[in-house]
């Protein structure tokens, strides 16, 4: 799986990453962006300049529920 990377500024929050990185469906891939970043898990908002790897996903592909998050279903 190829990777991208994503800069961040400060202030931003892994929700929002996801949206600003991969678009409008962003945020259902937030769990498996945070597993691909382990050594910044815990991070809540994010100082600037920490480089992360951003995951290639075929977004246009269907999700089966179980890859939802909770909320989602």
């Amino acid at each position: 799986m190829a990777t991208n990377t994503y800069t961040t500024i400060s202030g931003d929050e892994w929700d929002g990453i996801c949206f600003k990185h991969y678009g409008e469906n962003g945020e259902m891939l937030l769990d498996k962006v945070m597993y691909a970043n382990p050594s910044h898990m815990k991070t809540v908002v994010f100082s600037a300049g920490i480089v992360l790897n951003m995951p290639a996903f075929n977004l246009e592909e269907k999700q089966s529920l179980d890859d939802l998050p909770p909320w989602m279903r």
